[in-house]
């Protein structure tokens, strides 16, 4: 016998809000921020505070709510200063997401030297604590 499951919405039992993800696979945070000028969060979810460490160099980029260990995962995509069109992709920038811990990472941005990037664009999978 085969089940069907047609909701249009999933709330917490109080009915109030949002059903809170846990144990499945989806992400459990992601931020769009730019890094020019004033390092800020255009849009997010999971996330509470970052820090601008220097040129190219956010640390930390803290989660409202932990992730279980260190060891989770993620894609981090940034491209183009202020003065270059960021609909493209060949204009040798490249990125890293690293220091992992529970609460937070950071992200490093590179375009032949650290260099700071105007659209930032990080998704973050694994379990939440």
């Amino acid at each position: 016998m085969t089940s069907v499951l047609n909701v249009d919405t999933i709330a917490d039992k109080a009915g109030t809000g949002p059903v809170e993800l846990t144990k499945q696979q989806a992400a459990k945070s992601w931020l769009n921020f730019t890094g020019i000028t004033t390092t800020a969060a255009r849009d997010s979810f999971n996330f509470s505070s970052l820090t601008d460490a220097g040129t190219g160099q956010t640390y930390p980029i803290s989660f409202t709510n932990n992730m279980g260990n260190g060891n989770y995962s993620g894609s981090y995509f940034q491209n183009a200063t202020s003065s270059t069109s960021y609909t493209g992709f060949n204009n040798d920038y490249a990125g890293n997401i690293g220091t992992l811990t529970t609460a937070s990472y950071g992200t490093y941005s590179f375009a032949q030297t650290d260099a700071d990037s105007e659209r930032n664009l990080v998704i973050i999978i694994g379990d939440l604590a």
